[in-house]
């Protein structure tokens, strides 16, 4: 069996070539071109704002009660993207909290919600898109949102009524 010993001066002088072909490769003289690689990571970035996080609806009046409904305009939703995504809607609870001591149970269904493209639709637990399809990664995108209180005279105590509603930024 033979050993080769190498010994330290020759490993530093083979380190030194191989330093110096790779540092002779950012170099050229004369007619040359050298190509330099320029990268980047993406990240996913997608902002929904909305344009009030507290929306008063009208007090309902009789003429509201006799239609069976009061609209109202809601707040604008801005989402910045730059993927696919869907705007949801939904109740945080299944029924409004009334401060008339719980007699009443108003239906989180009773508040239903539209775009100036879409047809009113009633809120649930379960969160429905406001748009009707998956949105491109087209930038910015702002959607104003209306809201129909839906009245009756059987159901509805007087009382002051809260319902949280939530939306949700999503990517499909």
């Amino acid at each position: 069996m033979t050993y080769r010993h190498f010994s330290l001066a020759a490993v530093v002088l083979l380190a030194a070539t191989i330093a110096k072909q790779g540092a002779a490769q950012l170099t050229c003289t004369g007619l040359c071109s050298l190509n330099s690689t320029a990268s980047v990571s993406v990240p996913s970035i997608m902002r929904l704002t909305l344009g009030t996080l507290t929306t008063t609806l009208t007090n309902p009046t009789e003429t509201a009660f006799d239609a069976g409904f009061q609209d109202d305009a809601g707040p604008t939703a801005t989402v910045k993207s730059n993927r696919p995504w869907n705007l949801t809607i939904g109740a945080l609870t299944a029924s409004w909290v009334g401060s008339n001591g719980g007699r009443a149970t108003k239906g989180a269904s009773d508040l239903q919600f539209k775009t100036a493209s879409t047809s009113f639709a009633s809120l649930s637990q379960t969160a429905g898109n406001v748009l009707p399809a998956t949105q491109g990664a087209a930038g910015n995108a702002s959607v104003a949102m209306q809201y129909r209180t839906v009245w009756s005279y059987a159901a509805d105590v007087p009382g002051d009524y809260t319902l949280v509603v939530v939306y949700s930024l999503i990517a499909p």
